[in-house]
């Protein structure tokens, strides 16, 4: 089969949840996706026939017991996947810290036999959660003295089970690369920045923003990664001292370069190198005292928890949510509460104190002013975007810049992808960093063919992060036709590096120009990749900048739909994809919107499944969930099309359903780049950059550049924890070039959880979870799942 795994699957079939009880709660700050959590937990619980428990209101309910503990079904937690916040309430509990208190809340579990607790919130709930294991079976023998349990509950219940996972919009939790909410926080913040910067550049104005962060700087240093801010306050990492009299010089250097207005962000916890606060008001007095410029300060505060969660939210709390059940299901009196998390693309299980120690220690470095540590304690994920920030954000003087004489040539090929302009400006700047002459080619490798190239600086790429679609322009031609004018091109312009952003075309290309080495020298010369496609579709990388804006613009859609058919009732909506014969976007959208199926090319599936999805449809209007959605990826099946489907649904739903269909065709290549797509494409595109110089030393003997090697021509590519350089040659066994697409797919093994969040048996392959791993040991490159 397509799919097939190279390993000896494990099944979860055998773990069952009977007789089991879980709890589930929801404490300390929210954050966007923690009802996606619930609900992964809710129905996972059940489907493995566990009884599982809403705690309302957090360690405050668990408390207070009554009606605060209730048995939840399937549809208790259907429609929450899109709502921000969480449904079941959280609270900040004073008595919980007492020993009184977890008295009063083992008792109440205890009533219940819930002895398994799924907790989501912050370091400082999985840290009460773990005292409350620790304590429990003292708990429970005072509880017995008393007289409020018999001894036979004592022995019944003697161990708590407690899996984590973090909700926190400031991703400031050691051991996992991104916490639940941070995405969507980014997004929020995004939104505001881009709309800040139409009035700035109208006005010539300078914004300070101040975004949330007490004690971690992270979503002021991705968001200004995602912006290009001109400054940014974080506090891991305090100015140098005179700093003010640095950043006056930046921002009226960057007005001299016809830059009509700058941003400046501060993370609400920055300090100085005194561990002072910097605060956004001080900034804009010192702006406005020393420059003359018009400022203005722009407090996000609580919006940044609020609204719907992103899909990139949905499909890890959903991921998550799972995932705990099973650590729940397989943990004994012997395993530590464990926290499930991320790391790269990849769910893995941490011991929950390591966690947190070795998070109070990134805390403990700053208080100390070992600055340089806290930002090594962060992982290599956050060093990374502190490291490429600095990198595009400040332009060296030219006689500061090292001279290379090298000229490399950066095109984008095959259709739009949102991120794609970050990817230019980082290959630009980080190029002319290193001291290379960057040309820009217009329209790819046409234009290539026509001579339409030109130099380009490092003020020409200012302010593309946010622009979507592809500002250089770009085409599906392939280069097989033109060879011979891009030859000549490359001589005329003496380019002596490519760097090609784009798609399966993009893969294909360099396939060809590397075929053509043997005809022509001007081939011979490094090449390098950057995958960029909304199909997700090239071989040897699991992500593609620009498909994680087109999946927030298929779920949006599907949010909207859904409320439509909630609307008239017993509706069914076909939404059709694009992909080409890719299912990533039908798949992943049909996981973060909750769809009921998703028909794609990589798992064939014939008119008896399309049966069984009506009859599931058609069971389900029977419940208080009264509508239907399916996705379909474009090309899943040539005769099973959208409108087949759509009249066999109609047809055979005569009386229970009706159905209506949406394709949703081209919007999926447009918008404005994700926070995601901004930050992979600036981080890989720079990455790609800094190997191009490396190759070019390598390769250049007797005063010019030869590079003839499989090993020059490099797809550079995000594989499961490490971003990765791979021969374009290599990659060819692990291509299906018919239908474009690779022939294993990593995201293939999360259908099941599609099917099982949507009520239908599946079996799950659980063989990739399970193993404890410790945190100093964790690979932190994953750069990811986390940007």
């Amino acid at each position: 089969s397509r799919s097939a795994m190279d390993h000896q699957p494990k099944f979860f079939e055998n773990l069952s949840g009977a007789g089991k009880a879980i709890g589930v709660l929801t404490s300390g700050g929210d954050a966007q996706g923690m009802n996606a959590a619930v609900r992964a937990v809710v129905r996972m619980g059940i489907y493995v026939n566990a009884k599982v428990y809403f705690i309302y209101e957090g360690y405050q309910g668990m408390v207070d017991g009554g009606d605060n503990i209730v048995e939840v079904s399937w549809e208790s937690v259907s429609s929450i996947l899109q709502v921000g916040g969480t449904v079941i309430g959280s609270a900040r509990c004073k008595p919980f810290r007492t020993r009184e208190g977890r008295l009063q809340a083992a008792f109440n579990l205890v009533q219940r036999g819930i002895t398994n607790l799924c907790v989501i919130g912050g370091d400082g709930s999985l840290t009460g959660a773990n005292l409350f294991r620790e304590e429990w079976s003292g708990l429970l023998e005072e509880l017995a003295q008393k007289g409020k349990i018999d001894a036979e509950a004592v022995k019944k219940y003697a161990y708590l089970n407690i899996v984590g996972m973090v909700g926190s919009i400031d991703n400031d939790f050691c051991g996992t690369d991104m916490t639940i909410g941070t995405d969507s926080a980014l997004h929020r913040i995004i939104e505001v920045v881009d709309a800040i910067m139409t009035t700035a550049q109208s006005h010539q104005r300078t914004f300070v923003l101040e975004v949330m962060g007490r004690h971690c700087g992270y979503l002021a240093l991705v968001s200004a990664l995602a912006c290009g801010a001109d400054w940014v306050f974080i506090p891991e990492y305090p100015p140098e001292e005179g700093w003010e009299d640095t950043m006056c010089v930046k921002l009226s250097e960057n007005r001299a370069r016809k830059k009509r207005l700058n941003i400046i962000i501060v993370a609400e916890g920055a300090i100085d190198c005194h561990n002072k606060p910097i605060t956004s008001e001080k900034v804009k007095d010192l702006v406005v005292q020393r420059l003359g410029f018009d400022t203005r300060v722009t407090i996000l505060g609580h919006v940044q928890r609020g609204g719907t969660p992103s899909a990139f939210d949905r499909i890890l709390a959903s991921r998550m949510g799972v995932e705990a059940v099973l650590a729940l299901l397989e943990a004994t009196p012997d395993t530590p509460a464990c926290v499930v998390s991320l790391s790269g693309n990849q769910a893995v299980r941490l011991p929950l104190m390591e966690c947190v120690q070795m998070t109070q220690e990134v805390q403990k470095a700053m208080d100390e002013g070992r600055f340089l540590e806290a930002v090594r304690l962060r992982g290599r994920s956050f060093e990374n975007n502190l490291n490429t920030y600095k990198l595009l954000s400040h332009k060296k003087p030219d006689a500061e810049l090292p001279k290379t004489n090298f000229n490399v040539a950066v095109l984008n090929v095959g259709a739009p992808a949102a991120g794609m302009n970050a990817a230019v400006r980082a290959a630009v700047r980080v190029g002319m960093t290193e001291g290379h002459k960057i040309f820009a080619v217009i329209d790819g490798f046409e234009g290539f063919a026509r001579g339409k190239i030109k130099e380009i600086s490092w003020g020409d790429v200012g302010g593309w992060t946010g622009q979507g679609g592809s500002i250089l322009g770009t085409k599906r031609t392939l280069p097989a036709k033109y060879l011979e004018k891009i030859a000549d091109q490359m001589r005329t312009n003496n380019i002596n590096a490519l760097m090609v952003i784009g798609g399966f075309e993009a893969y294909l290309g360099l396939l060809e120009l590397s075929a053509a080495r043997e005809k022509y020298d001007e081939f011979c010369v490094p090449m390098v990749m950057v995958p960029a496609t909304v199909s997700n579709n090239v071989p040897g990388s699991d992500f593609s900048i620009g498909a994680d804006t087109a999946l927030n613009t298929i779920t949006d859609t599907c949010d909207r739909i859904k409320q439509s058919a909630s609307g008239t009732k017993r509706r069914v909506f076909i939404i059709e994809t694009m992909g080409g014969y890719c299912g990533y976007l039908a798949n992943m959208g049909a996981l973060a919107a909750g769809a009921d199926a998703a028909y794609i090319f990589e798992e064939q599936f014939d008119i008896r499944e399309l049966q069984a999805n009506v009859e599931h449809l058609t069971e389900k209007m029977k419940t208080s969930i009264q509508r239907g959605l399916v996705l379909r990826n474009e090309n899943c099946n040539e005769n099973y099309t959208t409108d087949f489907i759509y009249q066999l649904y109609s047809e055979e739903g005569k009386g229970v359903f009706d159905c209506r269909k949406n394709v949703l065709g081209h919007m999926q290549q447009g918008g404005a780049p994700s926070p995601f797509d901004r930050n992979f494409g600036t981080k890989i595109s720079a990455k790609a950059m800094q190997w191009i110089s490396k190759k070019l030393k390598e390769t250049y003997r007797k005063g010019k550049v030869f590079a003839n090697t499989d090993d020059s021509v490099c797809l550079l590519g995000m594989r499961r924890r490490n971003l990765v350089f791979q021969p374009v040659a290599e990659l060819k066994s692990e291509t299906d070039f018919v239908h474009r697409i690779p022939k294993e797919q990593w995201w293939l093994k999360l259908r099941p959880l599609m099917k099982i969040l949507a009520k239908y048996k599946t079996s799950y392959d659980v063989s990739d979870s399970g193993q404890l791993e410790h945190v100093a040991m964790l690979p932190k490159e994953a750069e990811t799942g986390a940007i």
